[in-house]
């Protein structure tokens, strides 16, 4: 970086007495600020136990207008009075510490870089930065305890020096992308858990089981002589419920696990598709059920989709005799096949493009990439942004709108794979329909990736038959964790993964209510960066920097990429040293 980027960095800049704020005071764009703009704040000194940091740029993110439309109804907003307690948007967020209080002053320094982790829990409560904790649409402000001290620790991630203000803030979106081949599943039975193992009468197939399992209640439903063994064998109460319906199953979890749901089933020859889907409703979250069986149901199973997004529910199987066999990282995969054929649903949005362009940029990717999208405006972005990149890496992109094509989205998946079907699909579209159609586009063993989320109870059929033949996956995401933010940075300090090329427009601290519009509206193809310390900088797309900021334009990268060395030229440009009559 150039010395006059550096001074920034190190603080050479006085702090203003005020700050622009954009908090929100109810529903709608019209509760952000006051009249339509920011509001000037005063900035405070940290107690002891805080931080004052400069925000530097916030990413805009869809999951802003949703708290923008529900208000106090969202659910990480517990109904409290926006009008007496006021919330601020802003997640995707890259700061600097200004001032440590005496507490923190081992821990932290002025001058550092970080970026927020905002999927912050404490005491087991959600209690987001950007949602619950007011988030960074603003220049200055105070973090305490509510991030520095969470469940999961102080969710600040120190970002590398030579990465840019936009890419760091791109670290929590680009997160949620790289968490969806994380395995989040649980894939072995709990220990101390709950475990409901479903039979059929009068079967007798000697079962075995290769893992020590440690349950604290079984409970067996019509099973065989050999589980009843095992059952003995691994200790816990036992519990016998036989002859049960799928009318019995609500009441027997309410009795056994108080509403909770099993941490673990086990269905054991299945044959109705409707029976596993009514006793797959009552698994706990984060909960596993291991299908085992050498003939398919007798049709598609409803599965509740909302949780296997959500909840991490887990579909493990396994066509042999050995239980143990379905669970493990070996026989369950969360990431890409090397060399196949993955296809992507949804794809033009900003989160779509950042899927697509990971894959293409993945080493030992797919070797096809299929991007679906219902407009041809965001298919010809697509192309204009991946085209290349597919070409750089020897990968092949296949471009599909099922609205404006003749030909059926099945049928053109089946003919670009010869009849094999994708090895991974992934969706990201909150329609169920899509999921499921996916599912009929995948192969045996292949993978169906979720990472949009529907409501918990919005049911779709899928073929869960396969998960026992053929190994095949169901997978889901939700949020990201402090890990996942860091596999972004490890990966773009080593050049497998340009966060910036996800950059499709900018603007200074005032622009930031438009922002959220522009994403309302899909103005842009890609994501919009607002940077809080550059006053009166228009929303600007990056195709028309060349015109408004041409000595900007000049430091982009290939395919009009997003470069530190763009923001550098930018900050030099506009990043004005503060004083009272501009604050």
């Amino acid at each position: 970086m150039g010395k006059k980027f550096d001074s920034y960095r190190s603080l050479d800049y006085p702090v203003p007495e005020t700050s622009l704020t954009w908090n929100l005071y109810g529903v709608g764009l019209e509760s952000m600020g006051r009249k339509g703009a920011p509001e000037a704040l005063p900035v405070l000194e940290p107690g002891d136990d805080q931080l004052l940091v400069r925000i530097d740029s916030v990413g805009v993110c869809f999951s802003d207008i949703k708290v923008l439309k529900q208000g106090s109804a969202h659910p990480k907003l517990y109904n409290r009075d926006l009008t007496v307690e006021p919330t601020r948007l802003g997640h995707e967020v890259s700061l600097t510490i200004v001032k440590v209080g005496k507490n923190l002053q081992g821990a932290y320094q002025a001058g550092q870089r970080m970026a927020v982790q905002p999927d912050i829990y404490q005491n087991g409560m959600s209690t987001a930065y950007g949602y619950t904790i007011p988030g960074g649409l603003v220049q200055y402000h105070l973090i305490g305890k509510e991030v520095l001290e969470t469940d999961a620790g102080p969710c600040l991630l120190p970002v590398a020096e030579d990465m840019g203000y936009a890419e760091s803030s791109l670290l929590e979106p680009w997160g949620c992308v790289m968490g969806a081949y994380t395995q989040r599943r649980r894939l072995t039975p709990k220990e101390g858990g709950t475990l409901w193992i479903i039979g059929q009468p009068g079967d007798t197939t000697a079962f075995t089981c290769s893992l020590a399992l440690k349950p604290s209640l079984i409970v067996l439903t019509d099973v065989p002589p050999s589980i009843k063994q095992l059952a003995q064998q691994w200790g816990g109460r036992i519990v016998e419920k036989n002859g049960l319906s799928a009318a019995d199953y609500q009441a027997l979890s309410q009795e056994l696990t108080q509403g909770a749901g099993f941490d673990d089933m086990m269905l054991l020859n299945p044959v109705s598709a409707a029976a596993v889907g009514e006793a797959a409703k009552f698994i706990a979250r984060r909960g596993s059920c291991n299908l085992v069986g050498t003939k398919p149901l007798d049709g598609l199973v409803q599965v509740d989709l909302g949780r296997l997004h959500y909840d991490y529910v887990a579909f493990v199987g396994t066509s042999g005799l050995d239980l143990a066999a379905s669970y493990g990282a070996a026989r369950n995969r969360c990431e890409m096949r090397a060399g196949g054929t993955t296809v992507f649903v949804g794809a033009g949005g900003p989160m779509g493009q950042m899927h697509v362009q990971r894959a293409l940029e993945l080493p030992d990717g797919p070797q096809v990439v299929i991007a679906t999208e219902v407009s041809d405006d965001r298919l010809e972005t697509l192309k204009e942004m991946f085209a290349p990149l597919a070409a750089k890496h020897g990968r092949t992109l296949y471009l599909f709108n099922p609205n404006s094509n003749a030909e059926r989205f099945h049928d053109f998946v089946m003919r670009v794979t010869q009849g094999q079907g994708a090895d991974d699909v992934v969706v990201s579209v909150p329609v169920a329909g899509l999921m499921e159609e996916g599912d009929t586009v995948m192969k045996a063993d292949g993978m169906l990736v979720l990472f949009a989320g529907v409501p918990n109870g919005t049911y779709g059929a899928v073929d869960l038959s396969r998960v026992y033949l053929a190994n095949a996956q169901y997978t889901g995401t939700s949020g990201l964790t402090m890990d996942d933010q860091s596999l972004v940075m490890e990966r773009r300090v080593a050049g497998t993964l340009s966060p910036g090329r996800s950059v499709a427009a900018i603007g200074g601290i005032e622009t930031a209510a438009e922002a959220i519009q522009s994403v309302m509206d899909g103005r842009y193809p890609g994501k919009v960066v607002v940077f809080p310390q550059i006053r009166d900088l228009p929303l600007t797309s990056l195709k028309e920097l060349a015109e408004r900021l041409p000595e900007v334009a000049a430091k982009l990268g290939e395919d009009l990429m997003w470069t530190p060395e763009a923001e550098e030229v930018l900050i030099e440009t506009l990043w004005e040293k503060p004083s009272k009559d501009r604050s």
